[in-house]
């Protein structure tokens, strides 16, 4: 009997499966709404076929963060993170910047170059969290912002690629434009109003269109915040702005949380026309430049903090201060907030506010901010030492041995015919 032969086996079905996509690498966005930030959502997705998780930070932009987290979305990020990181940049930026009285160029308030260091800080977080391998953000090639993101970035995570997509793509204002309308993205401003908005609870910078003229006086559409001087009111106002160790506390002897204390100050400030800045900037790349900036808090609050330390420190400390506040803004203006020499300063600007406590009053009016009263538990001031009048108890006759001894080196300079009268 033949045995029955064994069944040939099946073979497996198979099925044309399509083939996995390959997983796209991401990118990071530093995403603040305005024309250069949503651009560059889609171009990035279109010309670096990569995946973008846009992220606002919150620093007090108020009512112009409300669409934005579904815009970016709309656009084309994969993800939309909005960060409330306005408690720490008042704790951990604006501090120390008002201990430092810092002003770049002694005008400007450093409000858009203090919030980039934590705009970085919280981006590297955020890639680190995400998996990313990328980085990215809007600014100019002729602009300071590239500077501060880009040495932020390297000095926190030097392992992260950067993509600086408004150096990448070189656009003009109107071609960004046209990018715009073919790829349906709504833009906050116009070719008829192109103003370039930078918004912190610190101050606020418009640049561009007539602004560009450095002859030409800012349209009232320029400056939404502060009130136009004419428009101010006619009755001036009065405020009290108490501090300790160089911390502003409080307004009208309420106790107030940073944050707080900085918004009701800009809105006194605002309403009473004061804090408004026009002038021509030296920026990093070497561009003279017309900005305008609105700051009514800040002018306040770095006015009164001048005037107390007056008060309050001796000559010699006071002076040398001032020599290392100009050095401490630029630092901040030049993107260097993660150097070790601001962390230096900030040491010394720490010591230097151990007296710096007590109160600084303010007048208001159509657009001036004058100091009318100052008083401290640890003033220097001593009426009997300053007076003319009777209660003087200086001693009037150290003034001769004094001039004598501090004249010298000039007399013994003339002595030896060094200087001389130059004849008319």
């Amino acid at each position: 009997m033949s045995k029955a032969k064994p069944k040939a086996k099946a073979k497996p079905k198979t099925t044309a499966k399509a083939a996995a996509a390959p997983k796209r690498e991401r990118a990071v966005l530093a995403y603040s709404g305005g024309v250069d930030t949503s651009i560059a959502i889609r171009w990035l997705m279109d010309e670096m076929n990569l995946d973008v998780i846009a992220v606002c930070i919150d620093v007090g932009q108020g009512k112009e963060l409300g669409p934005i987290k579904k815009k970016a979305l709309k656009i084309g990020a994969i993800k939309s993170v909005v960060v409330d990181a306005k408690e720490q940049f008042c704790d951990d930026y604006l501090v120390p910047a008002i201990r430092a009285n810092a002003m770049y160029e002694k005008k400007y308030v450093l409000s858009t170059s203090l919030n980039r260091p934590l705009i970085s800080e919280i981006l590297v977080r955020v890639a680190k969290e995400e998996n990313a391998q990328y980085v990215a953000h809007g600014a100019t090639a002729k602009g300071n912002d590239q500077v501060r993101f880009e040495v932020s970035f390297a000095a926190l995570d030097p392992s992260l690629k950067i993509i600086p997509v408004a150096r990448r793509w070189n656009m003009t204002r109107d071609q960004e434009f046209v990018y715009a309308k073919k790829h349906g993205i709504e833009l906050p401003v116009t070719s008829k109003s192109p103003y370039s908005l930078d918004l912190c609870v610190w101050g606020k910078s418009t640049e561009c269109g007539v602004l560009e003229d450095p002859w030409c006086e800012p349209p009232k559409d320029a400056h939404s915040w502060v009130t136009h001087i004419e428009d101010a009111p006619a009755k001036a106002a009065y405020v009290e702005i108490g501090f300790e160790k160089g911390v502003p506390v409080s307004v009208d002897g309420k106790k107030m949380k940073m944050y707080a204390l900085v918004e009701k100050l800009n809105a006194l400030g605002a309403k009473h026309g004061v804090g408004l800045t026009d002038m021509m900037e030296c920026r990093l790349v070497g561009i003279k430049s017309r900005e305008t900036y609105e700051a009514p808090a800040a002018a306040l609050i770095l006015k009164a903090h001048q005037e107390l330390e007056s008060l309050v420190m001796n000559r010699d400390t006071l002076h040398y201060k001032m020599l290392l506040e100009q050095r401490y803004a630029e630092l901040i203006y030049d993107g260097k907030w993660f150097s070790e020499l601001r962390e230096h300063l900030d040491a010394f600007f720490i010591s230097t506010q151990k007296y710096v406590t007590g109160t600084v009053r303010i007048k208001l009016y159509k657009g001036n901010a004058v100091v009318v009263g100052r008083k401290s538990p640890q003033s220097l001031y001593r009426w009997n030492l300053a007076t003319y009048d009777s209660g003087d108890t200086f001693d009037h006759t150290v003034a001769d041995g004094f001039l004598a001894v501090w004249g010298l080196p000039e007399k013994v300079e003339a002595l030896c015919g060094r200087k001389k009268l130059k004849k008319k």
